[in-house]
Formats: C-alpha cells, structure tokens, sequence
C-alpha cells in the first residue's frame, strides 16, 4: 500500500511471484470514470473510490491469500479490507517525496498523472498498530526493497 509512485504494482507482482501467490492490481478495479478523472488530475473523492473499494474486498475475500496493490490510503479504506480479509496485512511502501516524483516522472501510467501525488500524500493517514502492518522504505533499489518486505511479510504471518 501507499501512494502512486512507490512501486506497489512491480513489486507487489514480485512479492507475489517469489511467495507463489495470487496478484491482483487493484489499479485494474477502477472504473472507466476513475481512470478519467485521476488521468486529467482530479483527485478521487471518498464517493468515487467507494465502489472501487468494494470490487477490491471482493477480490481479498474471494482470493486464496493475494498479494493486493492497492494505495490504500486512509484507515477507513484500510478497515474495510480488513472485515472482507481479516488476515490481511499491510506493506506501506514508502519514501522521500522527491524520490517518489521521480518514480513518476519516470514511468508512463496508463491514468495516474503525476500532478495527484501531493493530493495523495495529504489523503495518506499513517497505520495505527491495530494494522497488521510495516513499514518500507523505497529509496533503496528494488532488490532491497523487495527483500524488506518479504522479510516483513514473514514476520507479520508467523
């Protein structure tokens, strides 16, 4: 989890790869409508993120332990996933601001402009420890950051 830029979907399809589990982007859940909007900057409102939410608690419930890339930004959001998946874990990826704008700078999303990173750094709230949860930082390369949160995951699944 985290916000756009932190490498949740080349990294969570990693993790999922290396653990032999189910991926699911939640990015691919959003709506037409969604997609839009965030492409032309305009930030998500909590009423346009609601049925997305909902298609990505289906799929945490119906899938056999997934890996989920999903931003995941406020505790409501979070809460959520969690009554659908009670075992769910959180990875918040995360970093200095000017490494996550270059993140984005660098790569071409198909509807996620750069310009709602600041936009989702506000919306962020920070995991509470009733959150299965840890925290990684990616400014670091990939490897590394890939094996922080497997080594996460290991420790949160005991």
């Amino acid at each position: 989890m985290g916000v756009s830029g932190t490498g949740k979907t080349v990294l969570g399809a990693q993790v999922a790869q290396v653990l032999d589990r189910p991926f699911v982007d939640a990015d691919d859940l959003h709506s037409a409508a969604n997609k839009a909007k965030m492409g032309s900057g305009v930030p998500l409102t909590d009423e346009d993120r609601a049925p997305w939410l909902d298609s990505v608690a289906v799929e945490a419930a119906r899938t056999p332990a997934p890996v989920i890339a999903c931003s995941a930004l406020k505790r409501a959001y979070r809460d959520q996933l969690r009554r659908s998946a009670p075992e769910l874990v959180f990875i918040h990826l995360d970093g200095p601001r000017d490494v996550i704008a270059d993140h984005l700078a660098r790569r071409d999303h198909e509807f996620m402009s750069p310009d709602l990173l600041d936009s989702q750094l506000a919306t962020l709230e920070p995991l509470t420890a009733e959150e299965a949860h840890a925290t990684v930082d990616v400014d670091r390369s990939i490897p590394d950051v890939l094996h922080a949160i497997l080594e996460s995951v290991e420790r949160l699944t005991r």
